[in-house]
C-alpha cells in the first residue's frame, strides 16, 4: 500500500498529524481513513470481480457463438471446455427442479383396483374447508 512512501516519511506524517489534530483526535482520525480506505478497497474489489464475471460471460457467449457456427462438430479444446462449462451450468440450475420417478413396488396392489373417485370427493372437501 505504501510502496512509494518510506519510513522516514511516515514518521513525518505522524508528527504532523499528532501537531495538527492532538493526541485526542489523532486516533479517532486515523480509525476513519483506515474505515475509507477498507471501504474503497472492498468496492474495488467487488468491482474487478464483477468485471472478471462479465469478462468470462462474454468469452463464453462468444465461443459458443464459434462452436454453433462449426456445427459443433470439428470443435478447438477451448471451445469444446466452454461447451462442457455451459452444460454444466446449465444441469446444475435444473438439477434442483429435477423430479425422480420412482417405480411402483411389486408388494402393492394393481392400481385398477383403487377407486378413483373417493380421493377426489376428499379433495373438494379439504378445499371447501380451506375457503372458509
Amino acid at each position: 500500500m505504501f510502496d512509494g512512501i518510506g519510513f522516514m516519511e511516515l514518521l513525518l506524517i505522524g508528527i504532523l498529524g499528532l501537531v495538527v489534530l492532538g493526541p485526542e483526535r489523532l486516533p479517532v482520525a486515523v480509525r476513519s481513513i483506515t474505515g475509507w480506505i477498507r471501504a474503497m478497497k472492498r468496492m474495488a474489489n467487488s468491482v474487478k470481480d464483477e468485471l472478471e464475471q462479465e469478462l468470462k460471460i462474454e468469452q463464453l457467449h462468444s465461443d459458443l457463438k464459434n462452436a454453433e457456427n462449426l456445427g459443433l462438430k470439428n470443435l478447438s479444446p477451448e471451445l469444446q471446455d466452454s461447451i462442457d462449462q455451459l452444460k454444466e451450468a446449465a444441469q446444475s440450475v435444473n438439477r434442483p427442479y429435477k423430479v425422480e420417478e420412482t417405480p411402483p413396488a411389486s408388494n402393492s396392489a394393481p392400481t385398477d383396483s383403487i377407486p378413483l373417485e373417493a380421493p377426489t370427493a376428499e379433495v373438494n372437501a379439504n378445499s371447501d374447508k380451506s375457503n372458509r
